[in-house]
């Protein structure tokens, strides 16, 4: 890759980590459902006047946005807003990869070599040692959440698969649009018509700042660089680079917001991030077709390990 590449990636992958302390930030300001909401009415608004027609089936779309866009995304803002900290949110999504793997061997009759089973089993271990760390005085449901978030990540990376778009800024710009409505009803439903006005009449600049950047940066920007990456450089060449999200969205989290980083907690962060290069990297390397190499991953924050690809390989921040 040349170096301006490389820092390209690079900057995708702080981008996304950062990400996570964004949306700690903004859980403050937003209820989490409306939040993702928004987060989604924005990415896909005007950006969705601008990216021509869908080049898939509407069946995919619809399909990867309830699963990604309302499940994944809404499991893992409420994990958050329930006490999940930032930084081992963007650690522990990265299991998606592991989900990856085996949604993609149950659906697809994918058999995972030796080295990706290995691989698996390490990023297990990971998720257990991060498990007992936060079990030791963390909320143990809102991990179960992120860990359920990873999981339906996982099923949509599957069905990306089967939808194999051409354009990952076209896919995920049209993706944003299904899960506004299903979101902003159950917040509604669940967070109550009082608590989203007044989240919005009290909308400050700070609010629609975080807004902007997990809509457009981490999506329309991030989602539109790795895309471009992907069509011009194999998976397995561009793929390492979403293990620095963790690393980005750990150091971020002990900086910007004070959180500490136990020393089990760098054992599980090692342990995860090894099993997920195992796991992912192995499959990169096996498959590493063109057609792998066209669709995203996610930020969420979407962002993270594992893109949301043709090919489960390594893509989310998103957060």
């Amino acid at each position: 890759m040349r170096p301006l590449h490389i820092a390209l990636a690079a900057l995708v992958a702080a981008v996304w980590g950062v990400n996570f302390v964004v949306i700690e930030v903004g859980l403050g300001h937003f209820p989490p459902l409306l939040f993702s909401a928004l987060r989604f009415l924005v990415a896909a608004l005007p950006a969705v006047f601008f990216v021509g027609r869908p080049k898939v089936a509407w069946k995919w779309i619809v399909g990867v946005g309830l699963v990604l866009g309302v499940a994944k995304f809404g499991l893992l803002f409420i994990g958050m807003d329930r006490g999940m900290p930032a930084g081992l949110s963007s650690l522990v999504l990265q299991v998606q990869a592991v989900f990856t793997a085996l949604f993609a061997a149950l659906a697809l009759g994918e058999r995972p070599g030796r080295i990706r089973v290995l691989g698996m089993g390490v990023a297990l271990a990971g998720i257990g040692v991060a498990a007992v760390d936060e079990g030791a005085g963390g909320p143990v449901l809102a991990f179960v959440l992120v860990i359920a978030a990873a999981a339906c990540w996982g099923v949509s990376n599957v069905l990306t698969r089967k939808a194999a778009p051409p354009d990952s800024l076209n896919f995920m710009v049209w993706v944003s649009t299904v899960p506004v409505l299903p979101l902003l009803g159950l917040s509604l439903l669940f967070e109550g018509w009082d608590r989203d006005a007044d989240a919005l009449a009290a909308l400050d600049w700070s609010g629609v700042g975080i807004i902007v950047y997990v809509a457009w940066i981490t999506t329309v920007f991030g989602f539109g660089a790795w895309g471009f990456l992907l069509r011009h450089h194999p998976a397995s060449s561009v793929a390492p680079f979403t293990l620095l999200v963790p690393v980005f969205g750990m150091s971020a989290a002990a900086l910007l917001l004070g959180e500490s980083v136990s020393p089990l907690r760098w054992c599980a962060a090692a342990l995860l991030v090894g099993g997920v290069a195992l796991t992912s990297l192995a499959g990169a390397r096996r498959t590493g077709r063109a057609a792998s190499d066209r669709t995203p991953v996610p930020g969420g924050t979407a962002g993270p390990a594992e893109p949301e690809t043709p090919e489960p390989v390594p893509r989310p921040a998103r957060t």
